[in-house]
């Protein structure tokens, strides 16, 4: 099982100290992957309810750090050197999709073929508003047609697009990316149409607050979408992601244990039953306020949950 840590772009932690320390720690410990989730600004209310929370209270920071994710992306390619480095996940209308992947083309370059791009349509309206980008009702097409241009782009040469929100003429595209035809693509999501834009676009599924009793349910849906389209579960590249609590046990809004908190034997349980449903890979990331703390959390994982997994 790959395992990746989550080094957290935005809270109290999320220092350039902290995050290049992290993101160097997991490669020097043998992690596969870090990850960055996206926020560009933080909204002073937020109306928008949000889709991970039982509540639908998104726990935005007041005053905390907050570091866009390319940029930062940029910053620890050039602080590791073999770690993949990944979204989790980018929102795709956030940005000119053409720029984006010229960027993450030459992150790639720089990083000598270690991007991952996990992406989702995003859920922030007053985010989307700040950020003037193609309107909030639209953000799945939307997010179908970066996808689309994202590809296009990492091929190389001379890109065009005629779409219903992006349309372009053909412009020299180059380098192309190192990972061929293009970085990985994660899509994050568990509703239906998130589904969808798997098995049409993607490399992969990204399952995040996702009820452990839902996933085979879950799967069985991805694996019929994949079959329209020519595809089998076998051919994705499937990832959770977790909150990390090693030797304190947090309960879920149901009351039951959270998973990835508990015991070293719980945990590492945890993960086998993501291998048994096929998973390759779990992101976790530390929810806490202690940099020590953090770097205590993960030495257990790798010392003692690693090599058992």
């Amino acid at each position: 099982m790959e395992i990746g840590i989550d080094v957290g772009v935005y809270g109290s932690l999320a220092t350039p100290e902290n995050i290049t320390g992290l993101a160097q720690f997991a490669e020097q410990r043998n992690y596969h992957s870090i990850w960055l989730a996206d926020h560009v600004v933080f909204p002073a209310n937020i109306e928008s309810r949000y889709p991970y929370s039982p509540t639908g209270a998104f726990p935005a920071p007041d005053t905390d750090p907050l570091m866009e994710p390319i940029a930062t992306m940029g910053v620890l390619a050039g602080a590791t050197k073999s770690v993949m480095i990944g979204t989790s996940v980018l929102v795709m209308p956030y940005r000119n999709p053409l720029l984006l992947g010229r960027m993450l083309a030459t992150i790639d370059n720089f990083s000598s073929g270690r991007v991952v791009l996990g992406a989702g349509s995003g859920w922030l309206e007053e985010e989307f508003k700040a950020l003037d980008t193609r309107d909030f009702k639209h953000r799945g097409p939307v997010t179908d047609e970066c996808l689309e241009i994202f590809k296009a782009v990492c091929g190389g040469g001379a890109v065009e697009y005629q779409g219903e929100h992006f349309q372009f003429e053909a412009m020299q595209c180059y380098p192309a990316s190192v990972q061929r035809p293009h970085p990985p693509i994660l899509i994050g999501g568990i509703s239906n149409r998130a589904l969808r834009r798997v098995a049409e676009h993607g490399t992969g599924w990204m399952s995040v607050s996702l009820d452990p009793e839902r996933i085979p349910e879950r799967l069985d849906r991805l694996g019929q979408l994949c079959e329209k389209n020519g595809r089998t579960l076998d051919d994705l590249w499937l990832v959770h992601k977790l909150f990390i609590s090693i030797g304190e046990e947090q309960l879920d809004v149901g009351g039951g244990r959270k998973l990835g908190t508990g015991s070293v034997e719980t945990v590492t349980d945890d993960i086998k039953r993501f291998q048994d449903y096929g998973y390759r890979s779990i992101i976790f990331r530390y929810p806490g306020f202690d940099a020590n703390e953090q770097t205590r959390q993960f030495d257990l994982l790798a010392d003692k949950i690693m090599p058992r997994v």
